[in-house]
This record gives structure tokens, sequence and C-alpha cells, in this order.
């Protein structure tokens, strides 16, 4: 569902995932990594009170977060997602998956595994359970917004 005020074209991902990835590589500490998603999270645009709609809420997420998605474009649409949290650090994994999926095409969404990106940060094995079973719940709805909204096949 996409609120009213949603005119603008998005200026793109808050960062790319190359320089998320890169920045994780420069940061030894967990502390600082951490410190790090959450500026991520602090970057994200506000969502506007309206998106904060029981159809934009991610379920299966212990924080509350929402998520608002647009495509422009038939066939294989390019699709933007903006969204928000109650809690600092889902922001910031939010923050990545945009990175990683917002402005893609839904071939590419689809053919982009979250999963091994996260591996690589070293996130899962950081995150609490909750966390991470929140993270699959929004990885898995921003994929089926994807494969929804394409009749290309993946």
């Amino acid at each position: 569902m996409v609120s009213q005020d949603w005119e603008q074209p998005l200026a793109g991902a808050v960062t790319t995932i190359e320089a998320i990835l890169d920045d994780f590589a420069f940061l030894d500490d967990w502390e600082d990594r951490y410190r790090y998603v959450i500026e991520l999270g602090r970057s994200l645009e506000p969502l506007p009170e309206e998106a904060r709609s029981p159809a934009n809420k991610v379920e299966g997420c212990v924080s509350q977060v929402w998520l608002e998605t647009r495509s422009t474009g038939d066939g294989d649409p390019v699709i933007e997602f903006r969204g928000d949290s109650d809690a600092h650090i889902v922001r910031g994994l939010i923050a990545i998956l945009f990175a990683l999926y917002s402005g893609k095409r839904a071939s590419d969404i689809l053919s982009t595994d979250a999963n091994e990106v996260f591996a690589r940060l070293g996130l899962r094995e950081h995150l609490t359970p909750q966390r991470s079973n929140g993270l699959t719940a929004m990885i898995e709805r921003m994929r089926a917004e994807a494969r929804t909204r394409s009749t290309v096949s993946a």
C-alpha cells in the first residue's frame, strides 16, 4: 500500500551495499559495527504516519516494522521501498536491506541472496534469534513484493 504523499522519486538507497560491506570490513569492533548500523537507520527518511498501516506492517518481527512499496514499469519493474521501525538496530537493518533491494528491478531482487550478504557482514551471528527471525520476515516481505509485481520468470 502506498500513502498519498509518496509523489517524488526516491533518491535511491541511503548508501550502496558495497559501501556498507567496505565499511564493515574497516570496523574491527562489534560495538563500532552496531553503532554504524544504528547510524544507517538514522539516515532513513521518516515514514509518514498514514504509512504505518496494518497493510504495511511486517508480521514476524518482535519490533514494530512497516514497509511501503511502490514500483514503476511493467514486466520487470523497478521497486522502491521505504520503511521504519520502533527499534534503532532494526531501522539499521532496514537501511541495509534498502541498499540491497530498493531501486532495483524485481528480477534483481529475486536473484539477490540477502542471507549471503548478511553472512558476509557477520550480522546473523550477532543478532538475537528474535531479531534474526524479524530480518528473515523483512527479506521475505521484500522478495514477495518483487514476485507479486513481476511478470518475468525469476
